[in-house]
């Protein structure tokens, strides 16, 4: 059993708790492993998680974002009827969330071939982009002060 007390570490912050949340999910050895995705990056700023979700339709599955997490859940209804002598395809239930750092949008999400798509494209906003600034020469620089 492993077990971390963060509340001292925290205590004199303001503002950290989506990192304390993410510290609190580390020590978990209970990594659900249903359904098998991977995640790739497709550009410079651009990425694609892809899940195997063979038999499941797009209206099967739901795709959200809240609070920079990616949430996909599946649930499909296999009522059909028959009789089932052996049932190794999985097609149960799923939920599996996947952290996002900031400025991370979803561009959009499609199932082709069983396989779930979700692109994903990191837009760092413009004010937040490294600028240049002017170095000026023969004179003093104002810094918005009066003179005396």
């Amino acid at each position: 059993m492993r077990t971390f007390d963060l509340s001292p570490l925290f205590r004199t912050t303001v503002g950290f708790d989506r990192m304390a949340r993410l510290l609190e999910q580390v020590p978990s050895d209970a990594a659900p492993s249903y359904p098998p995705y991977d995640i790739a990056k497709t550009g410079e700023n651009a990425y694609r998680v892809t899940m195997a979700v063979a038999g499941f339709g797009d209206e099967d599955i739901s795709v959200e974002v809240k609070e920079n997490v990616l949430t996909v859940s599946g649930s499909l209804d296999r009522e059909d009827g028959d009789t089932y002598l052996h049932r190794g395809i999985a097609a149960r239930a799923f939920k599996r969330s996947f952290n996002l750092a900031d400025h991370i949008q979803v561009t959009g999400a499609s199932l082709d071939r069983g396989l779930l798509h979700v692109d994903l494209v990191r837009e760092v906003p413009e004010a937040l982009k490294p600028r240049r600034i002017a170095v000026e020469t023969g004179g003093r620089a104002k810094i918005g002060r009066k003179a005396a």
